[in-house]
């Protein structure tokens, strides 16, 4: 394109007129392509930096980056699924209202503290969490006085998202991330490592970090989960499918790289998996049967944690910005489907918690 513009304006068919308005065209052609800053790629979160505190990146020739915890992180879960639209994070709100039930338990003996959990959603072009969390409309994060994040606090979880940090002229809801790979790399890297999830830390008071992270994944094996899997050292993954053929080929997918970064497949959870009408107790199969699912489960060395029904009060508490394990009470919390759905959110947290705490001895 370039090249050809200038050699249009050499020409001697050319007017001078045509010549300016072409060299007009050229100027644009090149500000266009050549001018991106290179420290916007570098910092794409605006980020304050220090001279003496250089931004951490990606090797690249060197060999693999050495995986490290997340500061003041003690665990760390991802909840992910191979294809989108599954009720990962939205349609259920699982995400959401698994880190809810993970900071309701409680330890064998009940003056034991809960454990404090905290949310971050790595989802950077589709991001849910402030939706689910009540928090669309909330100011964006402070920082301390080193320069971190201040992580934006709902019903007790701290939580981290690229959707706090776009801007608030009009609707976040309608502002797009329209990103490359590196922009989206170096940003997936500064919300791992630039957020202080310490109690307190916006009153710079340095409290007790996370004793888990969970972590919501953008559907596929792309640049945010290799970035991730390269660059932490992660405890556990949960899988969330339903059960269309569709769905399970690519969790074949995303439990294959999970493999191959070394992150552990604690198991499946299958959403919309039957439902209970008012009138009946029988669960009717609106997306085939579940047996598939613990098929491919039992092929790939995993377990199927649980199945949840469809219940709509799970979607209406995501609308509302209620995580269903804290919003619905009354007779609509004691039916069968509310009473199902608990069960199996509960089970799976007990299940992640036991898993953690046997790696961490």
């Amino acid at each position: 394109m370039y090249r050809a513009l200038a050699a249009a304006k050499s020409s001697p068919l050319v007017s001078s007129f045509d010549r300016k308005s072409l060299s007009l065209q050229s100027a644009l052609y090149r500000r266009c392509i050549y001018t991106t800053k290179v420290n916007l790629h570098d910092n794409p979160l605006g980020l304050p930096r220090k001279s003496d505190a250089p931004s951490f990146s990606i090797p690249r020739k060197s060999g693999p980056p050495q995986k490290r915890r997340i500061p003041h992180v003690k665990n760390v879960v991802v909840v992910a699924s191979g294809k989108g639209g599954v009720g990962k994070s939205t349609v259920a709100g699982t995400i959401v209202n698994l880190a809810v039930a993970l900071a309701l338990r409680k330890g064998a003996n009940d003056s034991m503290h809960r454990p404090r959990v905290g949310l971050l959603d790595l989802d950077i072009f589709g991001p849910s969490i402030p939706k689910l969390m009540g928090l669309d409309n909330a100011d964006e994060p402070l920082l301390t006085s080193s320069g971190a994040i201040v992580p934006v606090k709902n019903h007790g979880l701290p939580c981290m998202s690229m959707g706090f940090l776009l801007p608030k002229q009009g609707s976040r809801e309608d502002s797009a991330v329209v990103w490359r790979g590196l922009m989206v790399q170096k940003a997936v890297q500064q919300l791992l490592f630039d957020v202080d999830w310490r109690d307190g830390i916006e009153n710079e008071a340095e409290g007790p970090g996370l004793d888990v992270l969970v972590i919501d994944m953008p559907p596929g094996t792309g640049d945010v989960p290799l970035t991730l899997g390269q660059l932490v050292l992660v405890d556990g993954a949960v899988i969330v499918s339903t059960p269309q053929d569709v769905a399970l080929s690519d969790v074949r997918k995303g439990i294959s790289m999970f493999r191959k970064l070394s992150i552990p497949v604690e198991g499946l959870v299958l959403n919309t998996s039957y439902f209970l009408c008012p009138s009946c107790s029988t669960p009717h199969r609106l997306y085939g049967s579940s047996d598939s699912v613990h098929r491919m489960a039992k092929e790939l060395g995993t377990s199927v944690l649980g199945e949840l029904p469809l219940i709509p009060e799970v979607s209406e508490g995501g609308d509302r910005g209620t995580p269903f394990m804290l919003g619905v009470t009354g007779d609509r919390a004691l039916n069968a489907p509310s009473l199902a759905w608990r069960s199996v959110m509960e089970s799976t947290a007990e299940h992640l918690w036991k898993a953690l705490n046997s790696k961490s001895t």
